[in-house]
């Protein structure tokens, strides 16, 4: 879904290698910093004084086992670091089939008064082919993420291209009045493809990019989620006009449709074989570096969705994210019904209407990542996009029946720069806080959330607006967004993504002697990877 969901925060650094350098930090020597045992009284030496940290600055981390970094840094080696040109073609692949995919979803519901003509069903019918995405998601997220962290990124991304094209050539046979259950069984194959994929991007950039880099990339790779649904909102009422007096023509228009879609996603899959990696040779940054290269043998993915259901802040995010991200999904699903209900025989401006949403956000997107990788203000970024996000939603809802296409136009698109803009803010904000437990996982999380909120507010605001008229379900939806703002400004914010990257420069980053792999306070073990103390913590103000 769009990316929606598609989407965490890799924190960058203010240091970083450029591309296709290797950048090695070595261990401090005689003079400098002490070295890892140092730290350490158990094995021997070390000061007791120096090795207090307040509990909440205990998170640069550093393998406990398994991992290079930890050899490297108690023998006086470097920890290399270095950027592949291969990271953009990795980068522009998923997006690509993540944009067929978002496209895949949203392009029945923007022509609704079509398809329910053509195939003799109801609106609501028609929805459930939107909604089903949000529905395939809840369950299988665990799954899904289950095989990201054990299998690697390279499986996840081809079963997510390879469902998105089996489901895009299922629909081509699909085209006939009375098969409306075969295009039910293809929606639902595309709907299992967005598992896949919706939570790819911050592992993407995370394992890829480098700590300049990462949030930029987050929001490309969601970037890509957008545009699909832009897309979806275009084309199809291009494609597929509205001729209700002749079936055939119709049926010939979605054909064209069908099969365009099914052939663009034949060839990213066949992209996505070649060029899809799990991780490149070297890793781009340090808290990439510091991290064990493959699962560890007591990595628990049961233990890690608790620790992340302990974090406050990372529950606040989820509950937060998924009260905007699922307005989203309904105001995109039900988009036609509200433009149809005050502009009669407007599905062309809906489509366009729709685009201009997306393409906004788009443009909100890529502007908040790159904010964010110059100021790393994490919190407070997203705390103002969801309070104008807030204001954007009022402005709509306020405007939307003054009998004004062109006012709408301009209100849709404030709406989706700050709502669709939100997206890979969510995503990034909540790799930040939750470091190092997998990417994969807690984003997973944020979109199986996205996704049951989706739900919930597409049945109810679409019942309201069948019911009463589109104020009523849109007012719904500012009632709950209003309380995501509480909710976002309640979040603590500690960057501990950013803190190790940070601690690698300063040289405060040590790694546990072998023989010491019990030391340590138990709080500073996260599911297999030790934790050591950083003695500079960043922390955004609580608001």
């Amino acid at each position: 879904m769009v990316a929606g969901e598609l989407v965490q925060e890799h924190l960058r650094a203010d240091t970083g290698a450029p591309d296709d350098v290797t950048a090695g930090r070595k261990s401090p020597g005689p003079g400098g910093a002490r070295p890892a045992a140092d730290f350490h009284p158990a094995c021997g030496a070390g000061d007791p004084e120096e090795l207090e940290a307040p509990p909440d600055e205990r998170e640069a981390m550093l393998p406990s086992a398994g991992g290079g970094g930890e050899a490297a840094e108690a023998d006086g080696k470097t920890l290399e670091t270095k950027l592949y040109r291969r990271r953009f073609a990795v980068l522009t692949v998923f997006s690509l089939y993540s944009l067929m995919n978002a496209f895949q979803w949203i392009h029945y519901s923007i022509i609704t008064n079509v398809f329910t003509n053509y195939y003799g069903v109801s609106n609501d019918k028609v929805d459930w082919l939107s909604i089903v995405y949000m529905v395939a998601y809840i369950p299988l997220i665990f799954p899904a993420t289950w095989l990201l962290d054990r299998r690697g990124l390279r499986l996840t991304a081809l079963l997510g291209s390879g469902l998105n094209c089996a489901g895009a050539w299922l629909k081509c046979a699909s085209v006939s009045p009375d098969r409306f259950w075969v295009t039910v069984s293809a929606q639902v194959i595309c709907s299992v493809a967005q598992v896949f994929i919706l939570g790819l991007p911050s592992r993407i950039a995370s394992v890829w990019f480098g700590p300049r880099e990462v949030s930029t990339a987050c929001a490309a790779a969601v970037l890509g989620n957008q545009l699909g649904t832009a897309i979806g909102f275009l084309l199809p009422p291009v494609l597929v006009p509205n001729t209700p007096e002749d079936l055939e023509l119709t049926g010939h228009n979605i054909s064209i449709m069908f099969y365009g879609t099914a052939v663009v996603s034949t060839g990213l899959f066949i992209l996505t074989v070649i060029v899809i990696r799990d991780r490149p040779a070297v890793p781009p940054s340090q808290a990439q570096a510091v991290l064990p290269g493959s699962p560890l043998e007591d990595y628990s993915y049961k233990q890690s969705i608790i620790n992340l259901m302990k974090n406050k802040a990372f529950v606040l995010l989820l509950v937060s994210y998924g009260m905007l991200t699922g307005s989203f999904y309904s105001v995109s699903t039900l988009l036609n019904q509200m433009i149809i209900h005050y502009f009669k025989n407007q599905e062309l401006n809906a489509g366009r209407i729709g685009l201009t949403l997306v393409v906004a956000g788009m443009v909100g997107s890529i502007l908040c990542g790159l904010w964010l990788d110059h100021t790393k203000t994490y919190k407070v970024t997203t705390l103002v996009v969801y309070i104008l996000s807030f204001v954007g939603m009022l402005v709509f809802t306020f405007t939307l029946h003054l009998d004004n296409i062109y006012l709408v136009f301009v209100t849709a698109g404030v709406l989706g720069f700050f709502m669709t803009g939100y997206l890979p803010l969510g995503f990034e904000f909540g790799v930040e806080i939750t470091y190092p437990e997998s990417e994969g996982t807690s984003s997973g999380l944020l979109n199986a959330f996205a996704q049951i909120f989706g739900i919930i507010f597409t049945l109810i605001q679409g019942r309201l607006t069948t019911d009463f008229d589109p104020f009523a379900g849109n007012l719904f939806l500012s009632a709950w967004i209003f309380l995501g703002v509480v909710l976002t400004a309640l979040i603590k914010s500690e960057l501990k993504r950013h803190n190790v990257n940070m601690a690698s420069e300063s040289n405060n980053l040590q790694a546990l002697p072998p023989e010491c792999p019990g030391d340590g306070p138990a709080g500073n073990k996260t599911n297999g990877v030790q934790l050591e103390p950083s003695l500079g913590f960043a922390r955004e103000t609580s608001l």
